[in-house]
C-alpha cells in the first residue's frame, strides 16, 4: 500500500480511538495503532 494511504488510515483510527475510548484502553489502542502504522509504512518500503 501507498504510505500516504496508510498514514490517512492511521490518523482516522487514532481519531476514532481518541473519541470512543477512555483510560488504559485508549492508551493500549493508540500504542497498537502507532506500532501497526510504523510496521506498515517502514516494512512496506523494503
Amino acid at each position: 500500500m501507498d504510505p500516504i494511504i496508510v498514514l490517512i488510515i492511521v490518523l482516522i483510527a487514532v481519531a476514532l480511538a481518541w473519541k470512543l475510548l477512555k483510560g488504559l484502553a485508549k492508551t493500549a489502542v493508540l500504542a497498537a495503532i502507532l506500532v501497526i502504522g510504523a510496521v506498515l509504512v517502514f516494512g512496506g518500503l523494503n
